[in-house]
């Protein structure tokens, strides 16, 4: 499955809900937002549907997104169907991690290969002014309960100016013992990430070359990091360090991804609200070819690249990250 550029199109990320346990202060307003009925929020049948085509035209790699994908009841039953999918070579999460540990035992005997955790701060303090939430050991717990059943364990944080920037090196540490991802996101003007500056992938490079060493560039073994990050290793660490470049180093060129909203919206690229309905055409009953050519269709629309750091962008997306699937 290739878009109008040549650029293969392999992973799709499924957001199976809005809502979120969360109010980090870059995502989403302490008051929270008006989520979508249940009504508007595809149910599994539907999700696994979708899967499964966009896997029949080559989309074989799935991320499981929110919102907080594990508020959603019987989300392990979803993943056990999912995995069960003849195309689905990969099935992974995105979690903030707080409910994680108690659903851990059922989502990885339904087959989940891989979760990425949301982490900011080690900062006890930090954690409670960024989320709102009091749950840093929860999520620390979490991380280890991942990696104690075999999962692979990628730590996603996003360092904010004058808020945790100084704490990159303790977040690098966490790969030092254990074979896990500690990945930096840079901020990205989104929704109300608008309102916060943070450091460039390159200025973290150098805070950690100054304190861990200078590292080797790495890869995979396995083709989990076919995707916009790039990774390395620092002396004596047993695991990676991934940069996430959105804004000063565009990887658009290898995007590889499509998102489908929990309410059914495919969407080409992160930063545009434009996207096809899959939602409506499921439910009026169309076939499978019909729904096929739409997915081909919104695949075609991928932009060449986004325009992050312009102002006034055309078509923008107004919806916040909870709401489009983080």
């Amino acid at each position: 499955m290739k878009d109008r550029f040549g650029r293969e199109i392999n992973y799709i990320r499924i957001s199976v809900t809005d809502r979120c346990n969360l109010r980090c202060r870059y995502c989403m307003p302490a008051e929270g937002i008006q989520t979508a009925g249940r009504d508007q929020v595809l149910d599994f049948d539907e999700i696994v549907r979708v899967a499964s085509l966009c896997g029949e035209l080559g989309m074989t790699s799935v991320r499981l997104t929110g919102g907080e994908p594990l508020v959603r009841k019987d989300i392990a039953l979803l993943v056990k169907r999912l995995k069960e999918l003849p195309s689905v070579q990969r099935l992974t999460m995105t979690t903030n991690g707080l409910l994680f540990e108690k659903t851990a035992g059922s989502l990885s005997e339904a087959g989940l290969d891989g979760v990425n955790i949301s982490l900011d701060t080690l900062d006890r303090d930090k954690y409670t002014q960024m989320t709102g939430t009091d749950g840093l050991f929860d999520v620390l717990k979490a991380a280890g309960k991942a990696w104690e059943l075999g999962m692979k364990v990628k730590i996603n944080t996003v360092m904010i100016d004058g808020f945790n920037d100084g704490e990159a090196a303790d977040m690098a540490l966490m790969a030092a013992d254990r074979n896990i991802d500690v990945r930096f996101i840079e901020m990205m003007p989104l929704g109300r990430g608008k309102l916060y500056t943070g450091p460039s992938c390159e200025k973290i490079m150098e805070i950690l070359i100054r304190r861990l060493g200078t590292p080797e560039r790495c890869f995979g073994d396995s083709g989990e990091d076919s995707g916009p990050a790039r990774y390395f290793r620092f002396p004596g660490m047993k695991g990676r360090i991934g940069f996430i470049s959105a804004v000063s180093r565009s990887f658009c060129k290898e995007c590889n991804k499509m998102r489908l909203t929990a309410s059914g919206r495919l969407k080409p690229c992160l930063q545009y609200g434009d996207g096809e309905d899959l939602r409506d055409l499921l439910r009026a009953g169309a076939g499978d070819m019909e729904i096929k050519e739409l997915i081909k269709k919104a695949v075609l629309a991928k932009p060449r690249c986004h325009r992050f750091g312009e102002a006034d962008v055309d078509g923008a997306e107004k919806d916040l990250m909870a709401q489009i699937g983080g």
